[in-house]
């Protein structure tokens, strides 16, 4: 009960699912190379659908798609693409499974230009997160300067289902940004040890 009593950001609302997310997610700033593959990959899977849905699905996302390693994504063939069609755990898109392995590779090529796909894209934010001040979700914008930065970078590197809005949600859920509002019980710890987070 105390758990449901505590304030949060509206978008939470009562699914425990959606509330786990909120509450040791959402905001944290990651730096795995991997698990910002499988965000970003998430993300772009969104889009045109609700997020919960995206998260119910999470679990065969990471099954279909051998644990979001880049490598791996990278070498799937046209026969696999028509198997993953077919897998109900995911959203059966084509153009969302096929933009996964052009990402995969084209996340490849980025890590081997420049070493790491965390540093490159906490570059965007100078290296810390932003730390926003909102009263309400009525506040958030849809995309930032940074996020259109990013979404330019990326897609000039082939990336797809990367566009400033989706690059947004990415670095709200990432950490790059700080969007719980400032009544939300999330963001006093994380503007406090976003930096402590990041050097651990």
């Amino acid at each position: 009960m105390a758990a449901q009593s505590r304030p949060r950001c509206a978008w939470a609302g009562e699914d425990p699912l959606y509330v786990a997310y909120h509450d040791r997610e959402w905001g944290v700033p990651l730096h795995d190379d991997r698990r910002l593959f499988e965000l970003l990959t998430l993300e772009g899977a969104q889009a045109g659908l609700a997020w919960i849905t995206i998260l119910r699905k999470r679990e065969g996302y990471r099954a279909a798609f051998d644990g979001f390693d880049p490598e791996k994504v990278g070498r799937y063939t046209r026969r696999k693409v028509e198997s993953l069609l077919r897998d109900p755990g995911i959203v059966r898109n084509r153009a969302k499974v096929e933009g996964t392995v052009q990402n995969a590779r084209a996340f490849q090529k980025l890590v081997d230009e420049v070493g790491s796909f965390d540093r490159h894209l906490w570059s965007f934010v100078g290296g810390r997160p932003l730390q926003s001040r909102r009263a309400s979700m009525k506040e958030v914008p849809a995309e930032t300067d940074e996020s259109r930065a990013m979404s330019k970078d990326l897609k000039k590197r082939g990336f797809t289902f990367v566009g400033p809005t989706i690059c947004y949600a990415f670095m709200q859920a990432a950490g790059l940004v700080n969007d719980h509002v400032t009544s939300c019980f999330r963001y006093a710890p994380l503007a406090r040890g976003t930096r402590a987070r990041r050097e651990s």
